[in-house]
């Protein structure tokens, strides 16, 4: 790909021959008394050239099962949105992978595409942090492959409900009754805020975490005073249009508020689901309402900007340290 340039490799304490294509697997991380399994795929970089992957209706570019190259890799964790999936990512994914570092994408247990059954509800609004604190503990202490891992050197992305739950992790607190978010029943976490059955148990958050890209995040965090906490960087995406329960004014709020200046893009002619990666053509048979964009507005081209500017932020702020 076009941005595996030997400076940005050695920038990431890489060699320059340790990776041109990004490996791709599959990890499981066991369920506890209280949390369900998680199911992740990990993108790699990899020796290997890739080929075209179909997995489902969708189609990604990988080498399966490639050993991993390279060690003291950064790591970056994507949450995804509101009954999406680990490969909504994808192109994201490779490009990282291809440029150094190790990327895993998980399925949240209850609000993904083949299991809807919590999504509804404001539990897992506690639940999704947790889950990506319990994938970043696997990563680094149980996986057979911790070793590759940075654990001073990890970032996150996250899309609408996966950007709110970056934010929860980086310290923001929520205001599940805000006014400003909107919330119409009968979908049931309306009626549960509404009724004030929101649950008493913390949020998780995560220090580990060093940099989040955060795109069209799920906002309940309209004042400084939810927001005071966050400290790490963060790159901040907003569609001028919105959707799917994300409004552009609650992005621009956010932007606004964080107490360090975010790294803010608008995407013209954008709605919510153009950060989704671009759809092959079986997925955009089979999910039209997540694949068309609005007219004259090119997923493709923009995703090459969008990929590009998120590894940049990452480099610099997943950079190693260096020794005097």
């Amino acid at each position: 790909m076009r941005f595996m340039k030997i400076g940005i490799l050695l920038a990431l304490g890489l060699a320059a021959s340790s990776a041109r294509a990004a490996g791709l697997t599959s990890i499981q991380v066991p369920a506890t008394a209280d949390n369900p399994a998680l199911s992740a795929f990990v993108w790699s970089p990899c020796a290997t050239p890739p080929e075209e992957v179909k997995l489902g209706p969708m189609t990604v570019t990988a080498a399966r099962n490639c050993p991993i190259a390279g060690s003291k890799l950064p790591l970056v964790v994507i949450s995804h949105g509101h009954g999406g999936g680990a490969l909504n990512h994808h192109d994201v994914a490779e490009m990282l992978a291809d440029a150094g570092f190790l990327v895993v994408a998980l399925n949240h247990p209850g609000d993904n595409f083949s299991d809807l059954s919590r999504s509804g509800d404001i539990s897992i609004m506690f639940q999704r942090p947790r889950d990506i604190k319990r994938l970043i503990d696997f990563l680094l202490t149980s996986w057979p492959q911790a070793a590759k891992i940075d654990r001073d050197r990890i970032g996150f992305f996250g899309f609408s409900r996966g950007g709110y739950t970056g934010l929860v992790l980086a310290g923001a607190v929520p205001d599940f009754r805000d006014a400003t978010v909107p919330c119409p029943e009968p979908a049931p976490i309306c009626g549960e805020i509404r009724r004030n059955e929101i649950p008493a148990e913390p949020l998780a958050r995560d220090p580990r975490i060093k940099a989040f890209v955060l795109a069209d995040p799920l906002s309940f965090f309209s004042t400084r005073e939810s927001l005071k906490a966050v400290g790490a960087p963060i790159q901040l995406w907003g569609s001028e249009h919105g959707g799917d329960g994300v409004l552009p004014e609650n992005v621009a709020a956010l932007a606004a508020n964080l107490p360090d200046k975010p790294d803010f893009h608008v995407v013209p002619g954008s709605a919510h689901f153009a950060f989704l990666a671009p759809c092959s053509p079986g997925l955009a048979r089979s999910q039209p309402e997540i694949c068309t964009d609005q007219a004259g507005f090119d997923r493709a081209a923009f995703h090459k900007s969008l990929d590009a500017d998120v590894l940049e932020f990452f480099r610099q702020n997943l950079a190693p340290e260096r020794k005097s």
